[in-house]
This record gives structure tokens, sequence and C-alpha cells, in this order.
């Protein structure tokens, strides 16, 4: 996935286990095939990719740190 439209709020991106890429303002949850906002900061879907074969090792912070 190319994130060239990533919100400039955003701290943290993941994929859900159905390909699903989110933008996070705070780092969220996990839940069972997911990951879900912690209700507090925005939140925005990037787009769908392959499903991963390992969707909790997706989460990052935002932007990529060298």
């Amino acid at each position: 996935m190319e994130f060239d439209k990533v919100p400039e709020w955003a701290a943290w991106l993941a994929q859900d286990a159905d390909g699903t890429w989110w933008a996070y303002e705070a780092e969220p949850n996990k839940q069972d095939r997911g990951w879900y906002e912690n209700e507090v900061g925005r939140i925005q879907r990037l787009g769908q990719t392959a499903p991963p074969p390992d969707w909790e090792a997706t989460l990052r912070r935002w932007p990529p740190r060298c």
C-alpha cells in the first residue's frame, strides 16, 4: 500500500485482518481481527489491500522513523 494520502494528524497506521488500512491519531487498541480507536483522537480509512499473514504486526508509528 502506498501511503500518499495519510492525513497530517496521523501518528499510527495499522491494517486489519481483512486488509483494510487505517490511520489513527492516538495509538489504537487491538480487537479480535483488527484495530479500533481508543476513544481519543481521529481515525481515517486509507484503503484496502490483500489481507496480511500477520495483521497484529502491522501497527506502526507514522511517519516512519529512520
